[in-house]
C-alpha cells in the first residue's frame, strides 16, 4: 500500500508540474461547457425567407403576418414570381420561400380549401426539416383561426371538425436543448479526461525516459497501474462535479436524481477510458502517436455514442455498433439521471455493460503493458 501511496504522490506531482496537461484539466471544462453548450444546438431561428403572395388578400396578408411576427422568420424578399425567389437559393439569401397563388382566399371561402407552396432549402437536412415544421404550425394554426373567425357561423361549407389536443412536455418543459446537451458535453469531457490524458502521461514518460527507471525497480504491475490511472480517476470525478455545477449554476440544468448513483455510474465509465488511454499507451512510444490514436478512437465513439445526435436516428447497423459502447451507455444514463431521476434499478443494464466492458478493457490493457521489452 506504501508503494502505491509513493506512485500516486509522485504522479499527482508530475501532473501538477507539466504546464501542457494543465489547461486541459481545468480550463477544457470551462470552455467547453460555456461555448459549446450554445453552438452544439439543432434549434434553428432568424430562419430568412421570401414572400410570394400573388393573391394580395385579407387571408394572404394575415398568414404573411403570422410568419413575420413568429420569432422564427426574417422576410428578407418580396418577389412576384417563383422564378425570381428562387435565385435568392442560388446566393443563400434565404431558406424559405413561402408561394400564395392567386385566388387563394377565393378558394377557401368557395370551396373550403386552398393551396399554397412551402419552397425549402434542403442542403442541410435537419434544418429543412425544422423549417419544415416551424411552417406547418403556422398553417395548422392559421387555418384552425380562420374557419373559427372569417367563415360564418350557419355556413353550408363543408369544414374539417377540429380536434383540440392538450400537451405536457415531460423531463424538459422549455423544451430548452441545453438541458439535453449540456449532461452529453459532459460525457464528452470525463471520456477525454479519461483517455487523451492517461495515454499521453504514459507516452511522455517513454519519451523522456523515466518509465525505465520505474520498470527496473521491483513494484509490481499493478501497483504501477493502479498508480498511474488513480490520479486521472479522481481527476475525471472532479471535472464531473465541477461542470455539473457550472451546468446548474449557468445554465439551470436540474439534478433529479440521487449523486451517489451519478458518481457511482461515472467511476465505472471512467475505468473504462483510463483502460482504453492504458491501452493506447501500450501500442505508442511518444505522446503524438497516443494524441493521434486516441482521437482516432474518440471521434468513432463519440458520433456513435448519441452525445449530438440520437442513436435511433442511426441505420440499424450503427444502432448495433452502440452497444459495444461506453459512451452511448453513460450518455444515456446521464440524461436519464439528471432529467428523469432514474436510479440504481432503471440504470441496472447500464451498469452491468459498463462493468463488463471495465473489466475487458482493464484486463487487455494490463496483459498487452510490458516492464521489459
Amino acid at each position: 500500500m506504501n508503494t502505491i501511496l509513493h506512485i500516486l504522490k509522485k504522479e499527482f506531482l508530475q501532473i501538477f508540474r507539466n504546464k501542457s496537461m494543465l489547461p486541459l484539466i481545468f480550463v477544457m471544462p470551462i470552455i467547453q461547457l460555456l461555448i459549446l453548450s450554445n453552438a452544439a444546438t439543432y434549434e434553428i431561428k432568424n430562419i430568412n425567407y421570401c414572400l410570394v403572395d400573388l393573391d394580395q388578400s385579407t387571408f394572404s396578408r394575415d398568414l404573411a403576418e403570422r410568419f413575420r411576427q413568429n420569432g422564427y422568420f426574417i422576410l428578407k424578399g418580396n418577389k412576384y414570381s417563383t422564378n425570381e425567389a428562387i435565385k435568392g437559393f442560388n446566393t443563400n439569401e434565404w431558406k424559405l420561400i413561402l408561394y400564395i397563388p392567386e385566388n387563394f382566399e377565393k378558394d377557401f371561402r368557395r370551396e373550403g380549401k386552398s393551396k399554397m407552396q412551402l419552397l425549402i432549402n434542403a442542403e442541410d437536412g435537419a434544418a429543412a426539416g425544422l423549417i419544415n415544421n416551424y411552417s406547418s404550425n403556422i398553417i395548422q394554426q392559421f387555418n384552425q383561426d380562420i374557419i373559427t373567425e372569417y367563415i360564418p357561423s350557419g355556413s353550408s361549407m363543408n369544414m374539417p371538425p377540429l380536434i383540440n389536443v392538450n400537451f405536457r412536455n415531460w423531463y424538459n418543459p422549455e423544451l430548452n436543448y441545453k438541458t439535453y446537451m449540456v449532461p452529453g458535453i459532459l460525457v464528452a469531457l470525463v471520456t477525454m479526461i479519461g483517455t487523451f490524458l492517461t495515454g499521453m502521461n504514459i507516452a511522455r514518460e517513454k519519451e523522456i525516459g523515466t518509465i525505465e527507471q520505474l520498470n527496473v525497480t521491483p513494484i509490481k504491475k499493478y501497483q504501477f497501474i493502479t498508480g498511474k490511472l488513480f490520479p486521472f480517476w479522481i481527476i475525471g470525478l472532479f471535472v464531473l462535479a465541477f461542470g455539473l455545477l457550472i451546468g446548474k449554476i449557468i445554465y439551470g440544468i436540474p439534478v433529479l436524481g440521487s449523486p451517489l448513483v451519478l458518481f457511482s455510474l461515472a467511476s465505472i465509465y471512467l475505468i473504462s477510458m483510463l483502460g482504453i488511454g492504458l491501452f493506447i499507451s501500450t501500442v505508442t512510444e511518444t505522446q503524438q502517436q497516443a494524441m493521434f490514436i486516441a482521437w482516432f478512437i474518440m471521434v468513432i465513439f463519440i458520433l456513435l455514442g448519441g452525445i449530438f445526435t440520437a442513436v435511433e436516428s442511426m441505420p440499424d447497423w450503427a444502432q448495433r455498433l452502440t452497444y459495444l459502447n461506453p459512451i452511448s451507455h453513460f450518455s444515456k444514463a446521464i440524461r436519464m439521471i439528471l432529467l428523469k431521476g432514474s436510479g440504481f434499478r432503471e440504470l441496472a443494464e447500464q451498469f452491468t455493460v459498463l462493468s463488463v466492458f471495465a473489466f475487458l478493457i482493464i484486463a487487455l490493457a494490463v496483459f498487452r503493458y510490458r516492464k521489459t521489452n
